[in-house]
């Protein structure tokens, strides 16, 4: 019998072996396989369908239920996109990948220039459009280190192979429990890190706010790190230009964040995220339980 290590080894060779095969379709033979998928997600396997639903609606009271419907046949189609391109990764050229996921001109000049005056900076990004595709685009293109904050998975060989799609084109990835203390010791040489600010956290430690029409704990740690450091803040956002095509668009959020009052970072760039989710809400993370808490009440003197 193999051993727990050796057959963690097996597990992601299997799955490295399969996935990277499936990296080496052409994008046409891909997003036919992605239909299939959706197919089977959505009408056979109903993946997380009443979460999907209950998000939607809760988000859009106003749109009736054949609207709700359309966002919803439009998320799974993008998720099934989303993870497909995701494995893509695997094998896909430098030259491919800024074909496919490309930087506004104004963005990358934004980059240039906070790295031109060696300042380092926090980027906020949601889960939404292709995420993980931008991580690779800034890394191709900028001048500044990028360090991704990501929580390991709780299987061994998949977390693995996340963390090699996730630092093949050189970006680097940071525990979310080592977040700050990696921060300090990085601080004097220049830095992009990047945090995906639309998790769950624990309701007694977040900000709550109203977000898409519902109370929301919110995460503060980009909050409170980038006040302590005094990086500016930049607001990021990676936008579909049509299938399998993105750009990432960014603008200075927050210039000096030691200066502004507690929370306010936190409700600036969550309101930014929102007003992106409505303009195309089918492109965030629906199937996400982000609104599983409820606000702590306040305790009795």
């Amino acid at each position: 019998m193999p051993g727990h290590k050796q057959l963690e080894r097996l597990t992601y060779g299997c799955l490295y072996g399969v996935l990277y095969g499936l990296s080496l379709l052409p994008f046409p033979l891909l997003y036919g396989l992605s239909d299939l998928v959706c197919f089977l997600l959505y009408r056979v396997f109903r993946y997380r369908k009443a979460v999907i639903y209950k998000n939607l609606k809760n988000a859009f009271p106003d749109e009736d239920s054949a609207a709700i419907d359309k966002l919803a046949r439009g998320f799974y189609r993008h998720l099934c996109d989303l993870f497909l391109e995701t494995f893509k990764t695997l094998s896909i050229s430098p030259q491919s990948m800024l074909r496919h996921c490309s930087m506004d001109p104004e963005a990358l000049t934004l980059f240039h220039d906070l790295a031109a005056r060696d300042q380092s900076a926090i980027l906020i990004l949601g889960h939404y459009g292709n995420w993980e595709w931008a991580g690779n685009t800034f890394s191709l293109l900028c001048p500044q280190p990028l360090s991704v904050i990501y929580h390991p998975l709780s299987s061994p060989a998949f977390d693995r192979l996340m963390y090699h799609i996730r630092t093949r084109f050189g970006s680097g990835l940071i525990s979310m429990n080592d977040t700050f203390k990696t921060m300090v010791r990085q601080k004097g040489t220049l830095t992009a890190t990047a945090f995906i600010a639309d998790q769950t956290p624990q309701p007694q430690k977040a900000h709550w706010m109203t977000f898409l029409n519902q109370d929301t704990p919110v995460f503060t740690g980009a909050e409170l790190i980038a006040r302590k450091l005094n990086y500016p803040i930049v607001y990021a956002v990676v936008k579909r230009v049509r299938r399998g095509y993105y750009t990432i668009q960014a603008e200075r959020l927050v210039e000096a964040p030691a200066g502004l009052m507690e929370g306010e970072i936190t409700e600036l760039h969550t309101r930014r995220l929102e007003k992106d989710i409505i303009a195309s809400p089918e492109y965030w993370l629906w199937s996400h339980r982000r609104w599983k808490h409820t606000r702590p009440q306040p305790q009795p003197v």
